[in-house]
């Protein structure tokens, strides 16, 4: 592992064999026990061997399957997803990541969905299960399966990180938080879509590995006559600070540095922010835009396309 620190995050699979239980079908030991046993050097050069033991909860997916439900954690799930994909593309040649998630994907909505067969109007998934199709459509989007644009060396230090970060800096590499600011309200979260932007919105976008500083159309062309140096507009030069001063604070805490950009509406640098937007709205959308929105000149399909096949195919699983 070449090194370990206090934020060192690891997963561990444990490949379970019906032929290998210890407990015969009908009997119960609800309890299962783990133990780790971690050799390493401190900085004295003295050689340490620490035993760590944790009990967890044995759960029958059969005849258990409320309280299997219950313990679902979603971020954890879509990190040991998007590691277990990691893994997969560097050991099979020939891995078809995106396919293979979307198989996994169907199969988790097939069997804890709610759904009359053949019927993707009845489709109901528990509270439990509800945000892990949208990490699963921002894994398919993200650096570790597209690689195209990248390097080799940059696709190595993602997945290097995403396999040693905690369970919330890996969700944010997965699927990127987004702050939004405005006159109208107190700074907060706004949803991953292109219809989060707005003339007179300041987004904060944190993907891990980079900060955007976003400015809609109207709050740039403000800042660029001077507003926030009048006395009478405080308020306007307080807005413009809120979200440099929380981009500070994210990139002190972390290390490696985050690349940190500042952008426009309509310009160059705005690929940043839109790269990583759910695109509902794009070229060649049909419906009405909001004024002081934006498109993304893209063919992806968007979240709700994404949501509605998943519905589809999950109803038709036997």
């Amino acid at each position: 592992m070449c090194g370990l620190d206090k934020s060192t995050c690891l997963t561990v699979f444990f490949d379970i064999s019906p032929s290998e239980r210890s407990n015969p079908p009908g009997t119960s030991n609800p309890q299962l026990y783990l133990q780790f046993l971690t050799n390493y050097q401190n900085p004295e050069g003295q050689m340490r061997l620490r035993v760590t033991t944790i009990t967890r909860r044995w759960v029958d997916n059969v005849s258990n399957s409320e309280e299997l439900v219950e313990g679902f954690d979603q971020e954890a799930a879509a990190v040991v997803m998007a590691r277990l994909t990691s893994l997969k593309l560097e050991m099979e040649e020939g891995f078809e990541a995106t396919k293979w998630l979307d198989r996994s994907l169907i199969r988790l909505c097939s069997r804890f969905g709610d759904y009359r067969k053949d019927d993707p109007t009845s489709f109901n998934l528990n509270p439990c299960f509800s945000l892990f199709p949208q990490f699963m459509f921002n894994l398919r989007r993200s650096q570790f399966v597209q690689v195209f644009n990248n390097s080799p060396d940059e696709t190595a230090y993602f997945r290097m990180l995403l396999n040693r970060e905690n369970i919330l800096n890996s969700a944010v590499m997965i699927q990127p938080s987004l702050i939004s600011y405005s006159f109208n309200s107190l700074p907060e979260p706004a949803m991953l879509d292109v219809a989060s932007i707005s003339a007179d919105r300041i987004l904060l976008l944190d993907s891990y590995f980079g900060v955007v500083i976003f400015h809609g159309m109207t709050i740039a062309q403000r800042r660029n006559m001077g507003y926030q140096n009048l006395p009478e507009h405080q308020a306007f030069s307080q807005l413009l600070q809120a979200p440099d001063d929380d981009a500070q604070m994210i990139i002190r805490d972390r290390f490696p540095v985050p690349r940190l950009v500042v952008c426009d509406q309509h310009g160059s640098q705005v690929r940043f922010l839109l790269a990583k937007l759910n695109p509902s709205s794009t070229y060649n959308s049909t419906h009405d835009m909001a004024s002081g929105s934006d498109v993304i000149f893209a063919d992806d399909v968007s979240l709700q396309v994404f949501f509605e096949h998943l519905q589809r195919l999950a109803v038709q699983q036997s």
